[in-house]
């Protein structure tokens, strides 16, 4: 069979003097939030490009919430077989 989902990641980006912070989260299909934070700290003698800043924070944001939905996955087997889980990473 055949089938297609769609899994929406919302990205929220707070900017803070010299850190911003990322936050990246999925809601999986069994209704569960998983959520990644990143962030960025710029050197004060580096011009300020809040760009650069955004996509390093969602880049580690985004790593984290991988790590994240990873060890949510590890439990979930778990869960079902009653035997420790570790997926290849």
């Amino acid at each position: 069979m055949n089938a297609t989902q769609r899994w929406n990641v919302t990205v929220e980006i707070d900017e803070e003097e010299n850190t911003t912070t990322a936050r990246a989260t999925v809601r999986t299909p069994a209704g569960h939030d998983v959520t990644g934070v990143g962030k960025a700290d710029r050197n004060p003698l580096d011009p300020n490009v809040p760009a650069i800043g955004d996509e390093l924070a969602v880049a580690r944001a985004l790593r984290n919430l991988a790590e994240r939905l990873l060890h949510t996955t590890e439990k979930g087997i778990s869960g079902i077989t009653g035997e420790p889980a570790h997926v290849h990473r």
